[in-house]
């Protein structure tokens, strides 16, 4: 069974913030600026406000998952450093001073305390002057391994994704899916109850939901011969009619189910207090929001519904 591992707060930033020096200045911020953005703080021990912005800055830059690094320069252990800096331009006369570097260059700065909240929109801001780190395409790719049927290296990858990002729901939803596809249904029932809480209403989240609730229904469906049989005995049988939708859907017929379904809410919408709508909305969740057999569904549901 495929875990899913996710790095904490403390453990990441461990990795991304560093003490720096002269010495290491070109290797830390000027160079390491190329790929991601570095934000350097300039301080000092004899700082009173420093102490409180340092851990601030680092709380920000650790919540913002590696997509910006930190460097912190003790001015005084530095000085030279410092004046270079200052005849380059950086006010570092007063302290603190926070700087951001991107591909070599200055892209933004600020002085002085600050409150938690501008603290973590500047670390916001220039952790997006990198895009995402490369985990769209990344999702695209664990996207493209499910849809070929390799749901272990797209299980994999996701868990990855989510290793760097916990809250990506794109990811998280993929993580669910691919559970599914391997039916491990018990572990893409974990994953679901352990959604963050900030992604827990998101489409790709409430897509993977209602996959899980059609895979359940898919162990319990019975056989669509039979049930076929007796709808065509009884075409006014709904409940029969409604678990050959069920089996349609667990054989893979899915525009066939909704067929199903829609004849089913024509005959009696109000049926088992609209069981037909609700299942054809789940079928609908878990589609992309684009497929055909969703667009003429809801198509013909509402010509149903509004007639």
């Amino acid at each position: 069974m495929l875990e899913l591992g996710k790095k904490d707060v403390a453990s990441q930033a461990g990795d991304l913030i560093k003490d720096g020096t002269e010495a290491t200045f070109m290797a830390d911020v000027v160079d390491g600026s190329q790929d991601l953005p570095v934000i350097v703080d300039f301080w000092a021990t004899w700082c009173g406000p420093c102490k409180t912005l340092g851990p601030m800055l680092e709380k920000a830059v650790g919540d913002a998952r590696g997509r910006v690094k930190m460097v912190k320069i003790d001015v005084d252990q530095n000085q030279r450093l410092a004046q270079m800096l200052v005849q380059q331009g950086l006010p570092l006369q007063s302290i603190p001073t926070v700087v951001a570097f991107y591909k070599g260059q200055v892209v933004e700065m600020f002085q002085g305390a600050q409150p938690q909240s501008e603290v973590t929109a500047f670390v916001s801001r220039v952790a997006d002057m990198a895009g995402d780190g490369g985990l769209g395409a990344a999702i695209e790719a664990a996207e493209a391994m499910l849809a070929e049927g390799a749901a272990v290296d797209a299980a994999q990858t996701f868990a990855a994704i989510l290793g760097e990002d916990p809250a990506n729901a794109a990811a998280y939803g993929g993580m669910v899916r691919a559970h599914l596809a391997l039916k491990d249904i018990e572990q893409a029932e974990l994953l679901l109850k352990s959604v963050p809480s900030e992604i827990a209403g998101a489409p790709e989240i409430d897509s993977a939901r209602a996959q899980l609730e059609l895979a359940l229904q898919a162990a319990e469906a019975g056989p669509v011969a039979e049930l076929r049989a007796a709808v065509e005995a009884d075409p006014d049988n709904l409940q029969a009619r409604f678990d050959l939708a069920k089996a349609l859907h667990a054989g893979g017929e899915v525009e066939a189910a909704v067929a199903e379904l829609l004849d089913l809410f024509r005959r009696d919408r109000e049926w088992n207090d609209g069981a037909a709508k609700a299942q054809l909305f789940t079928i609908f969740e878990a589609l992309k929001p684009t497929d055909p057999i969703v667009l003429n569904g809801r198509r013909k549901l509402s010509s149903m519904i509004f007639a």
